[in-house]
């Protein structure tokens, strides 16, 4: 159930970033109001997901989830910039956040 935790927090992180793009500095009303919502939602899950998991390896996949999702949606919300630099990118934090998850799994049978 960790994990599944930690997947809901990293949505929450996500939505969490690309509102706070939108709020325009606190100006927005409605984005400002998401933002604050995406922020305590993305840390009450992150909380239940560290109930189990070791911190480094729930707060370092919450934020490579995050990071990637907020490229990859920035992207197509917001039409920023795509290379190959920042594919590379994310194929080396899909892979550790791979992973952390296999090692952590590993750990629980040992």
């Amino acid at each position: 159930m960790a994990w599944i935790h930690l997947l809901i927090a990293s949505v929450f992180e996500v939505v969490f970033a690309l509102a706070t793009n939108a709020t325009h500095g606190f100006t927005e009303l409605g984005p400002s109001l998401l933002t604050a919502a995406a922020a305590a939602g993305g840390i009450f899950f992150l909380s239940l997901a560290l109930k189990t998991l070791d911190v480094g390896v729930g707060y370092t996949v919450w934020t490579g989830i995050g990071s990637v999702g907020t490229v990859v949606l920035g992207t197509v919300i917001f039409d920023e910039s795509m290379n190959a630099g920042k594919v590379a990118a994310f194929v080396l934090i899909i892979g550790g956040v791979l992973g952390l998850k296999l090692s952590d799994r590993l750990g629980a049978n040992a």
